[in-house]
């Protein structure tokens, strides 16, 4: 008999299709469908699917006594209760690496978009300006960028950033063992030498609000933000404050306090380019996640250790 799983976010038929080969399925990928099927099936689930958005709560945890596999699709895991789910002894995983490639493609397309001001000049564009009335836009070629957060999206950010002959800097919470990049131990510091600042750090409590006034500050008048990570690390009032007094030349977000409601304080701003949180999103990420998942959850459920514990 095949285990039972819980799916806490939507799925394409293919996702769900592939699953159901290896587990009796409930999905519940709302609010009110999840509070119905951990009450209906909560004493026979074994496995969840969620993500670090989404999460699983403790409550939640101890309506499942016979859980003992748990999964975040993407890499991050900021509102699962791992603590919680430790003392249970539950096996917990992430995917770790499945959409780096995504994310780092989305964080350029967003640097791009923003620096030389695309999605303005479609629109002015359209309207029948020529390039003799709007202003000239930067360079992004050889220019320094500056990364919050060397794992496996900012290191893929940095071999792009390579490939636009940039000089690049990062701040971790100690230095990468091995890494060539320059290192700076303060996000200010790294905000003040660079250009760009790229933010790629896990969210939750540890990351809220890393990018504030002090931070925006140091950036200056010249430089480029863009947040791929989550909308929790970057203040908004802050920033919507820096965009508008010209404190920075702008910003890329596709994540956003208040998700999904768009950031109303950012929504008039010129200098501003916002997507909905698909970074990770592509036809080929989803399919590695998925089959991440599906290989952790063999292994687990054979009695071997896991690919990507968290």
């Amino acid at each position: 008999m095949k285990p039972s799983l819980l799916v806490l976010i939507p799925l394409k038929d293919a996702s769900r299709a592939a699953l159901e080969t290896a587990f009796e399925v409930v999905h519940a990928a709302d609010a009110t469908q999840r509070s119905a099927a951990i009450a209906a099936h909560g004493k026979t689930i074994r496995a969840v699917l969620t993500n670090g958005t989404t999460g699983l709560s403790a409550t939640e945890i101890d309506q499942m006594p016979q859980l003992e596999f748990v999964s975040a699709l993407g890499a991050g895991y900021e509102n699962l209760a791992l603590d919680h789910a430790r003392e249970r002894g539950i096996v917990l995983v992430n995917g770790s690496g499945t959409n780096a490639d995504c994310v780092a493609d989305h964080a350029f397309a967003l640097l791009l978009a923003v620096v030389r001001d695309v999605p303005q000049l479609d629109q002015d564009t359209r309207k029948g300006a020529w390039r003799d009335t709007l202003p000239m836009r930067p360079n992004v070629s050889g220019k320094r960028l500056g990364l919050v957060g060397l794992g496996n999206i900012g290191e893929k950010v940095a071999r792009r950033g390579a490939g636009f002959d940039m000089e690049i800097g990062y701040h971790n919470r100690k230095p990468r063992e091995g890494s060539p990049l320059r290192y700076f131990d303060s996000v200010e510091g790294l905000a003040q030498w660079c250009d760009f600042l790229v933010i790629a750090t896990p969210g939750g409590a540890g990351t809220r609000h890393l990018i504030g006034k002090a931070v925006l500050e140091a950036l200056g008048a010249d430089g480029f933000l863009v947040n791929v990570s989550r909308g929790s690390v970057v203040d908004t009032a802050a920033l919507a404050d820096a965009l508008t007094a010209g404190a920075i030349a702008g910003a890329g977000l596709d994540v956003y306090e208040g998700e999904p409601h768009p950031p109303e304080a950012l929504l008039t701003l010129r200098n501003v380019v916002l997507t909905p949180h698909v970074g990770g999103r592509s036809p080929e990420a989803i399919t590695a996640s998925i089959d991440n998942f599906l290989a952790n959850a063999q292994r687990h459920f054979a009695g071997e250790p896991v690919l990507t514990p968290i």
